[in-house]
């Protein structure tokens, strides 16, 4: 109980807390009811309902001619909206917008602002506007009995609580809105499918959303472009009344290189999209792009053309990092939150808000018909005393002529009702015509026939269902169209491209020197022995590549080190120490560097007799200090690297020497490790050099300046299983340093 307390001079006393309390939640309660939140009824906000009705009391029909936007505007104000005019007018072009608006309610005429540039409409005493053909259908049975009325603001004049809507509009045109601690982000649907779901509940009332969904599969904004929400999503959305729904740009190629954008998501403005773009050419972050145009005009309303480097360029790859990084691609929040018909705002699922539209829907009908049979049955009251008083028409006349008040006496002498009387005596000299008596037994009969009609209907809840399906049906013929905005079931994540895609994909050879000296020279045609080094320093290792790559480099201790390519030093020099870049173990050696793609596989060995198999992007470091990718044993050290395919054959030759050949699947696929043992050996005895070749490949082997070849007979006699001795080969291939294909 709050404590009130009134003194001597009759003045109520609050505290500021309570006083406080109850001024929010008043404000916050208007909020709710009276501006931000859609009826379920007909779907509109307060000032919009208001708007439609005030334009229909001016009579601006689908039919009649435009009149000025401040003419209505000042009706809305001064007789039922006592708020800003910027605001009321803002609302009215919203509903003329037919880039807004699925189902435009206003017809406009002028400049009532550009899909560019929502806000650019002229001041409302330059536009003209009407009513679209499409507001019927909210306004159509206002004078029939259907409508709650409430006065005004000052009392002088009724408005209708909620319109009689024919169609469930709360789901076609959408809304969004910010109330007092909750919101409303209802999205547009398309009216053919809209009607059909609720065809589909009236005949089964308990179907369940999923099949609801065969019906209304997503969203149809007032654009083409496409809705990519997954179907698991939808469901979410409609099954629980809140979720997203994710709207991407339509494209077309045109000639090779020109992708052709036709259609860009719901409020996206084609200006900031061109600066989006625009600053991400500027920062150098899409180079596959030469340029971008806006070549829209009144044919095409939405033309935006992205000029390609070249026909190389993978169209969707470039497409999907637009998608990622521009409102090419935008996301929009759904809440299907409403005031329901019994005035509380509530988040309803798809299922609710059709059942409960559809109990408004049969009340309306139902009304409408009672009204038209009351009508009907008192026409038919008067028109049975009309007929009485035709054939006494001498005796009526000469009642009405002699008596002082006719009036009883009509009542009295042939058991009219006041209402029959009252028309008797109201009847004009000329409907005293001898065709009159045919003309009222014939509107009795028409009536008599009508009333039967309307007493079955509402006797019957099955007639009642059939007559609402019939209507909904006939509204959707008329209004209904076709989906604008095609539905992606299977479209590929849009994703932003790293720095390494987004760069030029060159050829490229990387060089390594002794001294851990590194760079990088285009082309695949360079040999690193050929080039200069400095004084003490000599080649170690190359490897070719393209520049969108990283460069990896291992030392002599196992671990493994990653570079970007392309940020390697020009060949033009002696290039840069990898330790200015990278922190090796003190005293660690680079002894190799690798180029290729991530998944390409390769073999790590040690001297030791131990490898294994993986793949290159395991090798990759991101740290300075690098990974141990390999565990050398005590006195062992890494052999030269070979990149490896499946089904290929191993060469492992010793220092004894033996050579031993098995198959690449023996192998283990490790990230990193020791591995498993290649080949057995004395424990003097060490691995001099590894190969993975083609079976049928001839194979050179080299020590110093001597070497052999072997051909696929010599290579099938040294072919077992691994771990195992191999055979003996001649003593001047003691100190192999290389084995590779033959050429």
């Amino acid at each position: 109980m709050s404590q009130q307390t009134i003194n001597y001079e009759g003045i109520e006393q609050k505290s500021v807390a309570e006083f406080a309390e109850k001024a929010y939640l008043d404000y916050a309660m208007y909020v709710i009811l009276d501006r931000a939140l859609p009826h379920i009824g007909d779907g509109l906000k307060p000032v919009q309902r208001r708007i439609i009705y005030a334009m229909s009391e001016l009579g601006l029909k689908a039919s009649s001619k435009h009149k000025k936007s401040a003419r209505t505007v000042g009706d809305v104000l001064g007789k039922f909206h006592p708020h800003g005019d910027s605001a009321c007018y803002e609302a009215m072009v919203l509903m003329a917008q037919n880039f807004s608006f699925r189902y435009t309610l206003v017809d406009g005429q002028g400049n009532w602002g550009s899909m560019d540039d929502p806000k650019s409409f002229a001041a409302m005493r330059y536009t003209e506007a009407r009513l679209s053909k499409f507001s019927q259908l909210l306004l159509e049975e206002t004078a029939q009995g259907t409508v709650d009325w409430t006065p005004n603001f000052d009392g002088t004049l009724d408005e209708p609580l909620v319109l009689p809507a024919r169609v469930p509009h709360v789901l076609l045109n959408g809304t969004s809105g910010i109330a007092v601690g909750m919101a409303t982000d209802i999205p547009p649907h398309n009216l053919r499918e809209v009607i059909a779901g609720c065809i589909a509940l009236l005949n089964e009332p308990n179907l369940s959303t999923e099949a609801l969904m065969e019906f209304i599969p997503a969203p149809d904004y007032p654009n083409s472009a496409q809705i990519i929400t997954s179907k698991e999503e939808l469901f979410k959305l409609y099954d629980t009344g809140h979720g997203s729904i994710r709207q991407r740009a339509q494209y077309r190629v045109e000639e090779g290189v020109n992708v052709v954008i036709d259609a860009l998501p719901y409020q996206v403005s084609g200006s900031k999209l061109l600066e989006q773009v625009a600053a991400q050419m500027r920062a150098k972050k899409l180079p596959m792009v030469v340029d971008l145009r806006d070549e829209s005009d009144h044919e095409n309303p939405v033309r935006f053309v992205v000029e390609l480097r070249s026909k190389r360029v993978d169209v969707e790859t470039a497409m999907l990092h637009l998608f990622a990084t521009t409102d090419l691609e935008k996301s929009y929040r759904a809440n299907f939150n409403v005031i329901g018909l019994n005035g509380r705002p509530h988040v309803k699922n798809l299922r609710t808000m059709l059942t409960e539209w559809l109990s408004y829907r049969t009340e309306t009908v139902r009304r409408r018909l009672q009204y038209r049979l009351d009508k009907v049955l008192a026409r038919l009251h008067i028109l049975d005393g009309m007929l009485i008083a035709f054939l006494n028409i001498d005796e009526v006349i000469a009642i009405i002529r002699e008596e002082e008040k006719p009036k009883p006496e009509l009542m009295a002498r042939f058991g009219l009702s006041d209402t029959q009387a009252e028309s008797v005596l109201e009847l004009k000299l000329r409907h005293l015509a001898r065709l009159e008596e045919m003309r009222i037994r014939t509107e009795q009969a028409e009536l008599e026939s009508e009333r039967k009609k309307l007493e079955q209907i509402l006797g019957s809840a099955a007639r009642l269902k059939t007559l609402v399906k019939k209507e909904l049906q006939k509204d959707a013929d008329t209004f209904g169209d076709e989906r604008r905005s095609p539905i992606m079931v299977e479209a590929r994540s849009a994703q932003a491209m790293s720095e390494q895609d987004l760069l030029p994909s060159e050829a490229i050879t990387v060089v390594l020197s002794e001294n851990g000296w590194v760079r990088a020279a285009k082309g695949h045609d360079i040999h690193g022995e050929a080039l200069g080094y400095k004084s003490g320093d000599a080649f170690c290792s190359q490897a070719t590549g393209q520049s969108r790559q990283m460069a990896v480099f291992i030392d002599d201790t196992g671990r493994t080190y990653a570079l970007p390519a392309h940020s390697l030093p020009s060949a033009r020099s002696h290039g840069e120490p990898l330790t200015g870049r990278l922190n090796p173990p003190a005293g660690a050696n680079f002894k190799q560097v690798l180029l290729g793609q991530p998944t390409e596989q390769v073999i790590l060995a040690s001297s030791a007799g131990f490898g294994f198999v993986t793949k290159l992007s395991n090798l990759y470091a991101k740290n300075k200090a690098g990974k141990a990718s390999i565990t050398l044993p005590k006195g062992s050290s890494v052999l030269t690297v070979v990149k490896a395919e499946a089904e290929q054959w191993v060469m492992v030759v010793t220092t004894e020497p033996r050579m031993l050949v098995f198959s690449l699947d023996e192998l283990p696929v490790l990230a990193k490790g020791k591995g498993n043992k290649l080949i057995h050996m004395p424990r003097e005895e060490s691995v001099n050099a590894i190969c993975a070749f083609s079976p049928g490949e001839k194979i050179v082997l080299k020590a110093g300046k001597y070497q052999k070849i072997f051909g696929p007979t010599a290579i099938e006699e040294a072919f077992a299983s691994r771990g195992k001795r191999g055979i003996v080969l001649p003593r001047t291939l003691k100190k192999v340093t290389s084995i590779q294909p033959a050429e």
